[in-house]
């Protein structure tokens, strides 16, 4: 049963694709825990925009960093031994990085270093970093989701203050995976992957985390939500690599849209593009590609595009 009526299809086209000699078609570590074993040429994820326009996404199993242009050409801008996921860019212009194996990274775009930020919690690694947002005050906020779900509901979200205080804000998720301040930054969202579930909390000043609640539950199937981003009207863009879509939700979390990938079925992560507001990007990560759509709800511009 559906409470709602069926969500509107908005259709996608492929705006870039990993070129072939950019791609690595061999087992990693990675994809032997996370793929079953397959080989995976690549594994996008992370899509960030920078100030110039161009597109940031990382490749998980091979440990890179790929910068791609407004004509749609890759750059490799960094490699190294680490499994990055979640890219977001600061307003400073900084890159942070949430590398499931290392923790909170920063890359240095000129040079393609990528060096430890924040790496462990006290004396304890974390149990594998996914996704990140940045408040405008600088503030990060960021998901730990390691091997959990309904099985082991401990997954955490973070909040590193811009003054290096680490804050543990809630710890009882089922995968915490995407994450996102709505655009009054007073609420924020998590997408519980192994739940099918995006959870709605609070964001305070004392790191005190009371009535959290369920905003959307997504259909049920292989995978549940993956990236997330907001629109200018408080709504979310929900990555569903499970069902091949991106759901657009309003601010009371009804479905409004639906943009069916046009490749293949991993989409995993969304971004909206700070130049056309109303062009949403995505990765389609099992096939190397990056999609995109026009929809109708602007996004919200990021403190670091104003």
């Amino acid at each position: 049963m559906s409470w709602f009526p069926v969500p509107e299809t908005i259709p996608s086209r492929v705006f870039t694709r990993l070129p072939d000699e950019l791609r690595r078609p061999k087992r990693t570590l990675w994809a032997d825990y996370n793929k079953g074993g397959a080989a995976a040429d690549s594994f996008l994820e992370g899509p960030s925009f920078d100030r110039h326009g161009n597109l940031y996404v990382t490749d998980i199993p091979h440990g890179r960093i790929f910068r791609i242009d407004r004509a749609g050409s890759w750059t490799l801008v960094a490699e190294y031994d680490g499994w990055p996921n979640g890219l977001k860019i600061a307003g400073d212009g900084r890159i942070f990085i949430t590398d499931y194996k290392l923790g909170l990274m920063q890359l240095d775009p000129a040079g393609g270093r990528v060096a430890p930020f924040y790496t462990h919690v006290r004396s304890e690694s974390f149990k594998g970093v996914n996704d990140l947002v940045i408040a405008a005050n600088g503030d990060i906020y960021f998901t730990d989701q390691g091997q959990t779900g309904l099985q082991d509901p401990s997954g955490r979200v973070y909040r590193l203050t811009r003054d290096g205080r680490l804050e543990r804000l809630i710890d009882t998720c089922p995968s915490p995976n995407g994450i996102a301040l709505d655009p009054t930054e007073s609420w924020l969202y998590v997408a519980l992957t192994r739940a099918c579930q995006v959870w709605r909390m609070p964001v305070t000043a004392d790191a005190v985390t009371s009535k959290v609640n369920v905003f959307v539950h997504t259909p049920g199937g292989t995978s549940g939500p993956d990236g997330l981003a907001v629109d200018e009207a408080g709504g979310l863009a929900i990555a569903n690599p499970g069902h091949g879509s991106v759901w657009l939700v309003d601010k009371a979390g009804v479905p409004r849209f639906r943009v069916v990938s046009c490749a293949g079925q991993a989409i995993t992560n969304v971004a909206y593009d700070p130049a056309d507001l109303n062009r949403l990007v995505f990765t389609d990560s099992d096939t190397g590609q990056v999609l995109e759509a026009h929809v109708p709800v602007r996004g919200h511009l990021l403190a670091s595009h104003r």
